[in-house]
């Protein structure tokens, strides 16, 4: 029997005080189940806590500055990501 608990539901705890630099090139696929900071095409940038990615829809938890509330929205309104921590190839 396995103890792993995927990790569904609201992070436990506030994003990063500090947002990480934008990056040239990112997909939010690599950020599911991480603290990830979005650079919108259009509005302001915000945290974002992805549970799920799939063709035409992101869903997850945006971080307002106090509490973390369900989101969703369209991948193609997304500029840049970057998560925390930044994903690697390996």
């Amino acid at each position: 029997m396995s103890d792993y608990m995927p990790p569904y539901g609201a992070p436990s705890s506030p994003p990063p005080r500090v947002p990480p630099r934008k990056p040239r090139n990112s997909y939010i696929i690599d950020c599911v189940y991480s603290y990830t900071y979005v650079w919108p095409r259009f509005g302001d940038e915000f945290w974002f806590y992805p549970i799920s990615v799939q063709y035409g829809g992101v869903v997850g938890y945006r971080w307002t500055g106090r509490k973390w509330t369900f989101f969703g929205f369209d991948p193609d309104l997304i500029d840049e990501v970057a998560c925390v921590p930044v994903p690697t190839l390996y």
